[in-house]
């Protein structure tokens, strides 16, 4: 019965999340800040995860995979592949899930217990769309970006290995990644962070508007959101590979 109320809330917040903003100015006044506290401000940690794991990737995948039998660009054909359907969705998302979801969830409880919240509502203003709006469609569109970005990265990491030692050569590595490339792949990755950027942006912004108590709820608030984002993620991939890749 508490997963079936949570869940019942979850569709009534967005239900008021999602209607006109009572003033598109002030609406998109704040949308760019959204943009750039929860776009942008990934940028660095996209950065770091995705060359080193495309690094990490490389040198695992040649060094578990020493065979004769295997061609020598299977290494840069299983990291691209790994990229492209798995870290840079699914993997990326579960990471910013921790570092973007916890900073909504903080962000909002923070004003529902110092009663800001409640004040705009006082006002007749329509708290839910005016801070959870703007947080969902700049999470939405920005994922995908931060997405591609890493696919880039990744395999940026991954060349490193081969222009900075002698594990595998460039030609091997490059060769892997452009044989038999399929386009779909990026375009599935894409679907999937749309969906993984709404689910963090809302998922996270339920737990900090609906916060009750003090300072210590703020921050159960956001280990729920984190944990629950997460969760929800890992269903979504599941359901979205089978829909998109059967």
């Amino acid at each position: 019965m508490k997963v079936l109320r949570a869940v019942g809330r979850y569709f009534l917040l967005m239900k008021q999340v999602f209607t006109f903003p009572d003033q598109w100015r002030m609406f998109f006044r704040q949308l760019p800040l959204e943009f750039e506290k929860l776009g942008l401000r990934s940028v660095g940690i996209v950065i770091i995860i995705s060359i080193f794991m495309g690094a990490i990737m490389t040198i695992q995948t040649q060094l578990n995979t020493s065979n004769p039998l295997l061609p020598r660009y299977s290494t840069g054909l299983v990291t691209r592949d790994t990229l492209l359907l798995e870290f840079s969705s699914t993997i990326l998302c579960l990471l910013l899930a921790g570092k973007v979801g916890s900073n909504i969830a903080s962000e909002i409880g923070s004003m529902r217990i110092t009663e800001q919240i409640d004040a705009l509502e006082t006002m007749g203003v329509n708290s839910a769309n005016y801070l959870i709006l703007p947080k969902i469609i700049a999470l939405v569109v920005m994922m995908p970006f931060l997405v591609i970005f890493s696919m880039f990265l990744g395999i940026i990491g991954g060349y490193g290995v081969g222009v900075f030692s002698s594990i595998i050569t460039v030609s091997d590595f490059i060769y892997g990644i452009q044989y038999d490339f399929i386009p779909f792949y990026v375009t599935y990755s894409i679907i999937k962070s749309i969906f993984f950027g709404f689910i963090i942006a809302s998922v996270s912004s339920y737990y900090g508007y609906n916060t009750k108590g003090g300072a210590l709820e703020v921050g159960v608030a956001s280990t729920n959101a984190v944990v629950n984002s997460s969760v929800l993620i890992l269903l979504f991939d599941i359901l979205l590979t089978d829909l998109l890749l059967t």
